[in-house]
């Protein structure tokens, strides 16, 4: 229980998805009980007005409902309430409500009830003003220095300052360089309005320099008649705050300093009458809301500030005096003063939390536990360094003629003692099973079917007061990782074969066909083929894919309409024939490709991926200059309105609209085809993959070879604005071709990849790496070795084989100084 808390006396809880803001908070004797008690008054912007009169409840039952005195459906939605004397010829408290388009008084009374459910309020409309423009927000006071009675003062969303004298309009004028509505404050000292304009500046107008300016309709509005008269209207002082002002105050108690108050998005102002700045607090937060009130020295002022971390700050100017934590962030705050508790907090959250409390202490009742300090039981300590030193023991013997290593041992250790986070840990030697969910990118084949799962845990292990082996890596966390593969059945399902296709590939093996219908079990129920020879497959975005297993010869055939959907199907028929015939024992089972590699259907691909980049690029440029024509366009047309003497358009707001269009246009469009694009990289990644697997199936490339080559023809992921995948290929291809697969050192292929130049980039064509990669394939079909080391086709010189003879001493020396290692590495984790 934390002690600096606001100490909740009452609350309540508004409605249910109902949104609240800075203005929809009041409080006052809005209904005229002479008592002096304040009510609690809240608007919200579903429409539902509700005004409450808290008290401390005895029970917790029926506390906020027997504390509400008023609840009422408006039609529309409240941005701002007030409590003043808006009625002519009445002294008494009304109520002004203001919605979007209207502004409407009420009275609200009450009438003593006979039984037991207490006084009755009702809200009385008394009158109301329809608005020609939307309205933000409002202000009120004594206007012009008239007495005993409260004017209104409406800002629109468009800069206009509406006032109206009670049931009668005014005037309005319109606030010039208006771009977007600020905070708005009146100032019965000097009888001026405050607001913050979008040039992020404080400024101060006269009610007099308002009343005499140039009639508002007159300059807004062509159909109305001109008026002659009246002034430019100008502000009296201003002052440049460089950041938008989240609310204004004036205090108006009476032992305050004149003082304007200013809460912005980073500092907190005071100001002068005259505009002079008095201090300024930088703050280390967001706020959120703030209200000056009286302080009990002079010349000081209190300060409530609320900010997005739920706290509740009270400064006295620049000094912090309290800070209590709320349970909600604060849009608006008040001080009331209620029968049983004078001076309370009231908050409210956009949520609907309306909270009275109280900045005080309540004594915390914690105290904290006895520290065990028993001295420690050395024969106990000596007890368990045995037991571990004999556990250490047996696990490092000789197991088969080999050392079991500690390390790998530790590790199975941990691997059974660890727990999954949001799961519940598992028993040693049990499973754990996790569901989860696929889905596609789009409506195009993947280009695969492989997953990574990481388990990230720590062992529960509790650690001995002495660190041994087995406890160095306790509560230490660990990471593993495993990759797993999706069915197949996820993207595709069955179909009837197609009779004619563009594309072919046919593989070739060492045993008799297999049935497909039974290494395809979940795509054979709805085939037609009752003799296995024949399976298809249909994509979830319409593409088929058919398998044909040849009656006389040992060979498939793979056949599609585009080339990069073969390859999921043709992955899948050469890892279930592996397990097929392994299941069947037969361990000679070879696989081949006839060749030559179908390179030129594989740079359909190619060139169609690059033609979409290069329409990416042609869209980008073009967004560039007419974003530039655009932004030129209104660059004139804010001049020609800034004039004093305006000129005439010559139809730039015409070439302003056009302009508009064309950039939306090619947004939408350079959007179209980015979509177009990744789903060409998806394609691409197929097709490439399925080059590489007829690479490997017609050289028998070995495991780590095959590596070699997808990860130069696919050195990317994704594509990027800055690098894509043709001049990524290109650098790869060319270091195979200059390194491992060149036929000397002073191959042509060296000249040949250097010709491009360090910098990587959008190349002009697709010629050179075309080039490149046909030279790949030929370099591979001709027996050349994919190799990380840079000379595997250079012959090795003489004396460097005289040196590598003793390779047998050399490599047990390289294993003598291993396991030497190892073994400080096991003495210094036991001795740490």
């Amino acid at each position: 229980m934390s002690l600096f808390k606001a100490r909740d006396w009452w609350s309540a809880a508004l409605g249910e998805g109902e949104e609240f803001d800075q203005g929809c908070l009041c409080v006052g004797d809005v209904d005229n009980s002479g008592s002096g008690h304040d009510k609690v008054v809240v608007g919200s912007y579903m429409g539902m007005l509700r005004i409450f009169s808290p008290h401390a409840s005895k029970s917790s039952e029926g506390g906020p409902v027997e504390a509400q005195l008023l609840e009422v459906q408006l039609q529309n939605a409240v941005i701002q309430v007030e409590v003043g004397k808006f009625v002519s010829c009445s002294e008494l408290l009304h109520l002004a409500v203001l919605h979007p388009r209207k502004l409407s008084v009420y009275s609200v009374s009450g009438t003593a009830g006979n039984v037991e459910h207490g006084d009755q309020y009702q809200l009385k409309l008394v009158y109301e003003h329809n608005l020609q423009r939307t309205a933000c927000n409002m202000t009120y006071g004594t206007f012009g220095g008239v007495a005993g009675h409260h004017s209104l003062c409406i800002q629109s969303m468009d800069g206009m300052l509406m006032f109206f004298e009670q049931d009668s309009y005014s005037f309005g004028r319109f606030l010039p360089g208006f771009l977007l509505p600020g905070p708005l404050v009146y100032n019965p000292r000097t009888d001026t309005f405050l607001t913050v304009s979008s040039a992020r500046q404080l400024e101060s107008y006269k009610y007099e320099t308002l009343a005499v300016a140039t009639e508002a309709e007159s300059r807004q509005d062509p159909d109305l008649p001109s008026k002659t008269g009246g002034k430019r209207l100008t502000p009296d002082w201003t002052f440049v705050l460089g950041e938008q002002a989240l609310d204004l105050s004036v205090p108006s108690f009476s032992h305050s300093s004149a003082s304007i108050f200013v809460l912005g998005e980073r500092n907190l102002y005071c100001f002068r009458d005259n505009g002079q700045i008095r201090f300024m607090k930088k703050l280390e937060f967001n706020p959120s809301c703030f209200l000056p009130y009286a302080s009990v020295t002079d010349g000081t002022t209190n300060l409530l500030l609320g900010n997005h971390t739920n706290m509740l700050l009270v400064y006295q100017d620049v000094t912090l005096k309290w800070a209590a934590q709320l349970s909600f962030v604060p849009v608006a705050v008040r001080v009331a003063s209620f029968p049983e508790l004078k001076g309370a907090v009231v908050s409210l959250s956009s949520d609907g939390h309306l909270l009275c409390s109280y900045m005080g202490t309540d004594p915390s009742f914690f105290t904290t536990p006895k520290v065990d300090a028993r001295e420690a039981d050395y024969e106990q300590v000596d007890a368990e360094m045995k037991k571990l030193q004999r556990f250490i023991r047996e696990a490092s013997r000789t197991q088969g003629g080999r050392r079991a290593p500690s390390l790998e041992f530790l590790f199975l250790i941990l691997f059974v003692d660890f727990g999954f986070s949001s799961l519940s840990p598992p028993a040693v030697g049990s499973s754990t099973v996790v569901e989860f969910s696929a889905f596609l990118n789009g409506l195009y084949p993947p280009a695969d079917l492989t997953g990574d799962v990481t388990v990230s845990y720590s062992s529960k292990r509790k650690p001995s007061r002495f660190v041994t082996c087995v406890d160095f890596l306790a509560g230490v966390p660990r990471v593993l990782q495993s990759r797993f593969g999706l069915p197949l059945a996820l993207v595709c399902v069955p179909s009837s074969p197609a009779k004619t296709t563009k594309f072919k590939i046919t593989v070739d093996t060492n045993q008799p066909p297999v049935d497909l219908g039974s290494v395809f079990k979940e795509f054979s129920a709805k085939s037609e083929d009752k003799d296995g020879n024949t399976v298809a497959f249909q994509f979830l975005s319409g593409a088929k894919v058919t398998v044909l297993a040849s009656k006389t010869s040992q060979r498939y055939r793979i056949q599609s309409d585009a080339f990069e959907d073969m390859w999921l199907v043709v992955k899948e028929l050469v890892l279930r024939s592996d397990q097929h015939f392994a299941k069947a024992g037969v361990k000679d089972f070879k696989k081949s490709f006839s060749g030559p590699p179908p390179l030129q259907d594989y740079f359909l691909s190619v060139d169609h991926h690059f033609q979409l980049r290069v329409s990416a690029q042609q869209y980008q440029d073009l967004l560039s200059e007419r974003a530039l024509q655009f932004r030129a366009i209104q660059r004139r047309l804010l001049t020609r309105f800034k004039d004093k003497t305006p000129a005439p358009l010559q139809n730039l707001d015409t070439l302003m609209d056009a302009t508009y269009s064309q950039v939306m246009a090619l947004a939408e469009a350079a959007e179209e085809n980015r979509a177009q694009l990744e789903e060409a990289f998806v394609r691409l990644r197929s097709a490439t993959h399925l080059l590489v697997l007829l690479l490997s199936l017609w050289q028998g490339l070995t495991p780590d070879q095959t590596a070699i080559l997808e990860a130069t023809l696919l050195p990317l992921l994704q594509d990027t604005p800055q690098l894509g995948w043709e001049e990524s290929c290109d650098a790869a291809v060319s270091h195979l071709l200059r390194t491992c697969l060149s036929r000397s050192p002073r191959d042509q292929a060296t000249s040949l990849a250097q010709a491009g130049g360090p910098v990587l980039g959008l190349p002009r064509d697709t010629a050179r790496l075309k080039k490149h990669i046909a030279l790949l394939c030929d370099r591979i079909g001709k027996g050349g070795r994919l190799t990380l080391a840079s000379e595997a086709n250079v012959p090795v010189p003489a004396q460097v084989q005289n040196l590598a003879a003793p390779g047998e001493s050399l490599t047990l020396f390289c294993v003598f100084v291993f396991f030497l290692i190892l073994s400080f590495y096991n003495v210094f984790v036991i001795k740490s």
